[in-house]
């Protein structure tokens, strides 16, 4: 699994993996009935500990994109469209945010940064 784990993300360990798991089964890497790696196997991989991972997992089940089967593992839930949708307006939101606020303080002017917005949205 491509997880990418950064020390010099204000993040802790768990929501990074948490966090790019989440943007797997959003953007279809993975798909409903997928299995994870096991929470050891990913700890290994990662040369974190298991208790890290166990958090990550725990969050995931917790926020619906998983379903843990004591036994058999963790696999990627069922999609539910309309929790997925939300979850990618709140990302869309964040870094709208973050725009906004450079933009305040660059001096970029709504209109400006509505045309940007235009601009980017309409290109292929």
């Amino acid at each position: 699994m491509d997880i990418i784990i950064s020390n010099a993300n204000k993040k802790p360990i768990y929501e990074q993996i948490a966090s790019q798991i989440k943007n797997m089964i959003i953007n279809g890497t993975l798909s409903e009935g997928d299995a994870l790696p096991s929470m050891r196997g990913l700890a290994q991989e990662l040369r974190i500990s298991v208790i890290t991972t166990k958090r990550a997992y725990e969050e995931l089940e917790r926020d619906g994109f998983i379903e843990t089967a004591t036994g058999r593992g963790s696999f990627v839930a069922g999609k539910n469209l309309e929790f997925i949708r939300e979850e990618q307006l709140r990302r869309a939101e964040e870094y709208l945010l973050k725009s906004v606020d450079i933009a305040k303080s660059s001096g970029i002017t709504l209109e400006e940064l509505m045309d940007i917005l235009k601009t980017l949205y309409e290109e292929e």
